[in-house]
């Protein structure tokens, strides 16, 4: 039952991050997501089969659970801004994660009424998840969002190392991952610890 809800609370997750991402595409002007029917909080819009289903399944095993959706669509060259948005459409997402993992933290840690041991494991839980989702979607390496914040900050001549990392972005983000997980779990931990209160 754990294992269940995790996952549910993992896809619900990743769907409001990439409903995030749409919103912030319309307001700067491209309305690809919305015509596709992707600014929608219905799961079954967004489930990728491999990142929402079997992966999910098989990290629980392991025990932690984690996965993604399929990504919103966007035109970048629909933006009004052409410079800053593909990043903010990308750090959308990641802040949606991040909103998420302060308000239910925030709750766990000043709520004044006492909370049931249920819903406090719960609330831990969106927290966990949450913060994960946005520090690993952090990481500056292609296709994850701070890959696309870090693009708007450097110069042009760059853009032939964009693309030669898009093409391999696959075996890239595994390899950068495992190598740099090590040193993101003691930040999770920590930000978990002061938003919480949990020791």
């Amino acid at each position: 039952m754990d294992t269940i809800f995790q996952i549910m609370v993992l896809v619900m997750s990743v769907v409001i991050h990439e409903v995030a991402h749409g919103y912030a595409a319309g307001i700067l002007g491209d309305p690809t997501a919305r015509l596709q029917g992707r600014l929608t909080l219905n799961p079954l819009k967004h489930l990728d089969p491999v990142g929402s289903v079997i992966v999910p399944l098989l990290t629980s095993l392991s025990g932690f659970t984690f996965g993604w959706a399929k990504p919103v669509p966007y035109n970048p060259y629909n933006f009004r801004n052409q410079k800053w948005g593909e990043s903010l459409v990308a750090a959308a997402g990641p802040l949606a994660n991040i909103f998420l993992a302060l308000v239910f933290g925030l709750l766990i840690r000043f709520a004044s009424a006492p909370l049931g041991a249920a819903f406090v494991n719960i609330a831990a839980v969106i927290v966990v998840i949450n913060l994960v989702l946005a520090i690993f979607n952090l990481i500056p390496v292609p296709p994850l969002d701070g890959s696309k914040i870090l693009w708007a900050f450097l110069p042009e001549r760059f853009r032939q190392i964009r693309e030669s990392m898009e093409r391999y972005s696959f075996p890239l983000v595994i390899i950068v991952v495992f190598a740099v997980w090590k040193f993101l779990s003691p930040v999770i931990i920590w930000l978990f610890s002061l938003i919480t209160g949990f020791r």
